[in-house]
């Protein structure tokens, strides 16, 4: 069986739920025995454009018929395009590097900090200040980046310089001579759907400038339209110094990429990736903006989000004996649970009646499904939630 294949010779990294997926349409997922599931996960915000989208599967196929990789020592015509893509997107002046996910790409803008504060004969600048509660990844750096201190036992040594507010409004507190960047999420994923207030962001950022302080923004899940802009800085009307994307942006092809405004940070030599910004994943990448950039224009993107909020707050004040709080904007939703065990059963219930969820701090059911859904799909879907529920 699966299960015992898996429990014998995989790490056992994630406490897995005995299902497995053999196909999936948009957010339609199939089960290895035939069950089917409307998804609310995308695959932690992975799977934007939905599951088995043709062009995405068609642009994947072409570029694998003809090269997947050489090498980023030569030039690679689908990775310079996908860059004018993002920047154009994104609004801002500024240049990509490519990795192959969301801790890589926090790595190359840790280093980025970690090169604008060497200033010759001058104080070494190296210290970031983050969040608490944030999550920027599972490398060593990142993982003390991430400001949860029950994710950094086992691990240490870590890299020293990593400074965590308790608030946004601690941070300018907290900033020495050693400072040379804070590094936010606008919204907080992992940390339970938690967004920023947007006038302090603005404030924060108004006041780093001044101060010659770098913004990075970790948008590698709120990026991609998640919110509902292309990123959620543009939703926040702030212009980073570095920001990083991932998830969504392959549609399920692995990539990442870190974009900056400091355009001659790095020399060659200074950070590299084998993989990152193949022809396979770039070629990707391209096809899943093109799809949601078209579906942004159109008018429908926005259509589904509203649709998306209207059946949340339905349900959300159909069951305030179970939820407490509904957080988050754009498809990117989360709902407080009273306590542990009401979240706990409300995803097992909801894995049994064919609705798949997620979990986000330490009492947040979340939702993330594919910027793409359908109104036949949400309404499949929360009506699967309300079985879902009615069986507590």
């Amino acid at each position: 069986m699966l299960k015992d294949l898996d429990s014998q010779y995989v790490l056992p990294t994630y406490a897995r739920q005995n299902v497995s997926f053999v196909s999936g349409k948009n957010a339609l997922l199939t089960d290895s025995e035939g069950k089917e599931y409307i998804d609310f996960t995308s695959g932690i915000g992975v799977v934007s454009v939905g599951h088995g989208n043709e062009r995405l599967s068609r642009a994947i196929c072409d570029q694998v018929s003809r090269i997947i990789h050489i090498s980023n020592l030569y030039l690679i015509a689908p990775q310079a395009a996908c860059a004018k893509r993002i920047v154009e997107q994104s609004g801002y002046d500024m240049k990509c590097f490519f990795a192959n996910s969301g801790a890589e790409a926090n790595e190359g803008a840790i280093k980025i900090a970690r090169k604008y504060g060497e200033v010759d004969g001058s104080v070494k600048r190296y210290k970031i200040i983050t969040l608490e509660h944030s999550f920027h990844g599972r490398t060593i750096t990142a993982l003390k980046a991430t400001g949860q201190e029950a994710m950094h036992n086992y691990f240490g040594p870590f890299p020293d310089g990593f400074v965590y507010a308790s608030s946004i409004d601690e941070i300018e507190g907290l900033i020495d001579d050693h400072t040379v960047a804070v590094m936010i999420e606008l919204v907080q994923g992992e940390g339970g759907v938690q967004p920023l207030d947007r006038e302090k962001v603005q404030a924060l950022a108004a006041m780093l400038k001044r101060r010659d302080i770098l913004l990075m923004v970790d948008e590698v899940q709120t990026g991609i339209y998640r919110t509902g802009e292309f990123l959620a800085s543009n939703l926040y009307n702030i212009e980073p110094d570095v920001i990083t994307m991932a998830k969504g942006l392959g549609g399920g092809v692995p990539i990442g990429v870190v974009m900056t405004s400091k355009k001659d940070i790095f020399a060659p030599g200074d950070h590299g990736s084998t993989f990152g910004g193949n022809y396979l994943s770039t070629s990707a990448a391209s096809a899943v903006l093109d799809i949601l950039e078209e579906y942004k224009q159109s008018g429908e993107l926005d259509k589904a989000f509203l649709y998306f909020e209207k059946a949340l707050t339905k349900f959300y004040e159909a069951h305030t004996d179970l939820f407490t709080a509904s957080v988050g904007f754009g498809m990117m939703r989360g709902l407080r649970a009273k306590d542990a065990a009401t979240l706990a059963a409300v995803i097992n219930n909801a894995r049994e009646a064919g609705v798949m969820v997620l979990k986000a701090g330490r009492n947040t059911l979340r939702l993330l499904p594919p910027l793409t859904i359908t109104k036949e799909e949400i309404d499949e879907g929360f009506a699967r939630l309300e079985k879902a529920v009615a069986a507590l």
